[in-house]
């Protein structure tokens, strides 16, 4: 909760776990530089015991829909089935003339208030884009379709629904009247329509975040093990060099590539956008402005935020930041920042990790794909 919300009790709940590293942080003085390798299994153990993910699935079997080139790509359009919920959609991208095995990234979308959509968010297929989409593209991304601009630099990228996005979100049809509340299935995909969905959809956060608890499960665990499913599956394609994979995102997507890239060692480099900060941030000053997908039950005694992406040093991890995001404050991007390089630092890899903030709100504009662009060539071109 944050402060506004708890009162006097803020500074309470915030001091709990002190100033201190949390008791699986790689700043504890009971790890070595050389006990990287050890820590990290131990840490990471601790870690799926909070997430509490789903049981392990196998490769998902896709289905291609149909292909087809548009503005230099070749577009595949997927499908496949998990053990629940709507079949997942996906794209995967990469240039029309591509020879042999290439270097991939899993670009993982945005929340941005907007489950209706998911991939649609940071791709583009044809020039017959749905508006708010493009208005989406405009404000976050500098108007760029950033999944489709960093496949015409040789890369094949895969991007897929998110549980409870786009061909993941729920369906109305499949709720009781009583948490309806009147509100229709899109039909027709009019901008009233999906605001009306995206509203309602807000507020049934809470009820989506207390059911998984109840089913012994987290938000952050069911998001993981989707998109390791994804990643199994971008992997096992013959066109691609699974030694050579990334992943990135924005805001929703960047909590996703926090866990993801933390958590498994495929990602050979990770680009994290415009979400890092502290779990002091979220308790004290910005609850408010955060999804429920967020949070991790009793992990913030073992391991603070950044360090749930720091349990993959000495791999190359890079951070982008806005000053002026208003969903958290400079001072805690700013010592997450620090948390992370001391991590690095501490495991001899400083060279492995990078940290940037740029003018202006919450985004990834052009100069900030620029930097992720390149920070993938540096790492996963040969």
């Amino acid at each position: 909760m944050s402060q506004t919300m708890m009162g006097a009790y803020g500074e309470w709940a915030a001091g709990i776990n002190g100033e201190g590293p949390a008791r699986w942080s790689f700043r504890q003085t009971r790890f070595r530089g050389q006990d990287v390798n050890r820590w990290r299994q131990q840490a990471r153990q601790r870690f799926f015991e909070c997430l509490q993910m789903p049981k392990r699935g196998d490769v998902p079997q896709a289905t291609l829909q149909h292909q087809f080139d548009y503005d230099g790509l070749h577009i595949e359009h997927l499908q496949w089935q998990l053990p629940y919920g709507p079949p997942t959609e996906a794209l995967l991208l990469k240039p029309r003339d591509a020879k042999g095995k290439l270097p991939a990234v899993l670009a993982l979308h945005d929340h941005g208030g907007n489950k209706y959509f998911g991939l649609r968010k940071i791709t583009r297929v044809s020039q017959d884009q749905h508006p708010l989409m493009k208005r989406h593209q405009e404000h976050y991304y500098g108007g760029a379709a950033w999944a489709n601009e960093l496949a015409k630099r040789g890369y094949a990228v895969l991007i897929h629904d998110a549980f409870l996005f786009g061909s993941r979100r729920t369906r109305l049809a499949d709720v009781p009247d009583v948490i309806k509340r009147g509100v229709n299935e899109v039909t027709e995909e009019t901008e009233e329509q999906i605001s009306a969905y995206n509203t309602w959809a807000a507020q049934q956060e809470h009820n989506i975040a207390k059911s998984l608890f109840c089913a012994g499960l987290t938000w952050p665990g069911v998001f993981l093990w989707e998109d390791q499913r994804a990643l199994d599956y971008l992997c096992s394609r013959p066109d691609v060099d699974a030694q050579r994979v990334g992943c990135a995102g924005l805001s929703g997507g960047g909590l996703r590539t926090v866990f993801l890239a933390g958590s498994d060692d495929r990602i050979a480099t990770a680009v994290c956008v415009g979400m890092m900060t502290t779990w002091r941030d979220y308790l004290l000053n910005k609850c408010h402005t955060h999804t429920w997908m967020c949070y991790v039950p009793l992990l913030p005694r073992d391991l603070d935020y950044p360090e749930i992406l720091g349990l993959r040093v000495p791999l190359p991890t890079l951070v982008l930041n806005d000053k002026e995001d208003s969903l958290f404050t400079l001072p805690e991007m700013q010592r997450a920042d620090r948390m992370l390089a001391e991590v690095f630092r501490k495991a001899g890899a400083a060279d492995k990790y990078r940290c940037s903030f740029y003018p202006g709100p919450h985004k990834f504009d052009l100069e900030m794909q620029k930097e992720a662009f390149g920070w993938f060539d540096q790492w996963l071109r040969k």
